[in-house]
């Protein structure tokens, strides 16, 4: 039974943050975890589909309540046609409902909350007019920036409702500020990058990897050279296995080597199921019931990330788990490991097949698993990394 003398927090996601395959709910998932240790939660979620029984039984260890709101796909694409003529960004559009709008309204007024805890801009209009208590608004990452990035990859018939939207993310970041007592992002790059956007303050939150993370692992020798994991239907993702599929590795193969690649992770795009078929040596795993297999999988984790923002949960987890990590500039400045100590950088696809041929040595490996292993493990605790957050709550 929760504590009756703790203070109700209610905390607002665009999904159910269960099962934990994506970054979002990840992140909303161990937060809830370590916030319901102080506080008494109500949870709030938008979802385009009914949650799993055994899903939501999962959050009610940490939640008095849980208050689930469905948007079909169809109602939030036509509020997004209706958005790009009233000069509203997608991101929000899409994950508003004025019919849901008034059901928190209503629930808000109902449990009185002492806080309310806000992922993501996506939720922040469902609450920024309630002034009864104060608000906290986890950006996560820079979205707008994100968004910029994505321009260049787009195809040139989209471009121009990439660059709308950016713009419209950018206006709204700065706008919604002050509807919100405190802020936080998960790393110091996103909120450089936020930097001339909003306001400050604005309170570094990273990700972290649980102690359970840890706990019965099936070790087994990996069956592939090099190996990626993550959310397979996010366009960061889908660009990054792209370049290992259509660069790296043919390039790695004109230099006589033949490496063979898994990628693992939830909701393959049909882009990438279709390149699989371009070798024996390619797989795509669909949706692992164990993320830590697919890691385990491989001998060396690759992850040449070139567009996105945030800090890597990828990361942390493949190196979490001891296994050599190389990946870009791009990626590391969130994560911020020490290059040739923890971690391995590159940029192009003979830098990556130089630092993959650079493991062969097998005191390098080693070293550089151990390295990795105890830099996540020092830096990235779920406890260590929310208690920030927790005291900013208490004190707000």
């Amino acid at each position: 039974m929760l504590d009756k003398e703790k203070k109700k927090i209610v905390v607002v996601l665009s999904r159910f943050p269960y099962p934990l395959e994506k970054g979002d709910k990840l992140r909303a998932y161990f937060q809830i975890k370590e916030l319901s240790i102080e506080f008494d939660i109500t949870l709030i979620c938008i979802s385009e589909n009914k949650p799993k029984k055994e899903d939501i039984s999962e959050l009610e260890k940490y939640c008095s309540e849980i208050n689930i709101h469905l948007l079909p796909k169809w109602k939030s694409w036509l509020s997004c046609l209706v958005a790009l003529f009233i000069g509203k960004p997608l991101q929000i559009a899409y994950f508003f409902n004025y019919r849901i709008h008034k059901k928190i309204g209503k629930k808000l007024r109902e449990k009185s909350p002492d806080h309310i805890f806000c992922q993501l801009i996506r939720v922040a209009e469902y609450v920024k007019n309630y002034h009864d208590c104060p608000k906290t608004l986890d950006y996560m990452d820079a979205f707008s920036t994100g968004v910029e990035r994505r321009i260049a990859f787009e195809p040139f018939y989209l471009k121009w409702l990439f660059k709308i939207e950016c713009k419209r993310l950018n206006e709204y970041e700065r706008l919604i500020y002050d509807y919100f007592e405190i802020h936080s992002i998960i790393s110091e790059q996103d909120k450089k990058l936020m930097g001339t956007t909003i306001k400050q303050p604005v309170k570094c939150i990273p990700n972290g990897v649980s102690d359970s993370f840890f706990e019965n692992i099936t070790r087994t020798e990996p069956g592939y050279d090099l190996v990626f994991v993550g959310n397979l239907n996010y366009s960061p993702n889908v660009e990054a296995v792209k370049f290992i599929i259509n660069k790296l590795l043919p390039e790695a193969k004109k230099k006589g080597l033949n490496f063979s690649f898994l990628a693992a992770g939830a909701e393959p795009a049909k882009l990438l199921l279709n390149l699989q078929e371009k070798s024996k040596k390619i797989d795509i795993l669909a949706n692992p019931k164990d993320i830590r297999t697919a890691y385990l999988s491989g001998k060396i984790f690759i992850a040449p990330m070139k567009i996105g923002t945030g800090l890597q949960n990828k990361l942390l987890e493949a190196m979490a788990l001891g296994i050599p990590s190389i990946t870009t500039k791009l990626a590391n400045n969130a994560l911020n490991a020490v290059p040739n100590e923890s971690i391995l950088i590159a940029e192009d696809s003979n830098d990556f097949i130089n630092q993959i041929l650079s493991l062969r040595d097998k005191a390098k490996y080693d070293l550089l698993s151990k390295n990795g292993q105890n830099f996540i493990k020092e830096n990235f605790n779920w406890s260590k990394v929310t208690k920030p957050l927790i005291d900013e709550i208490k004190n707000a």
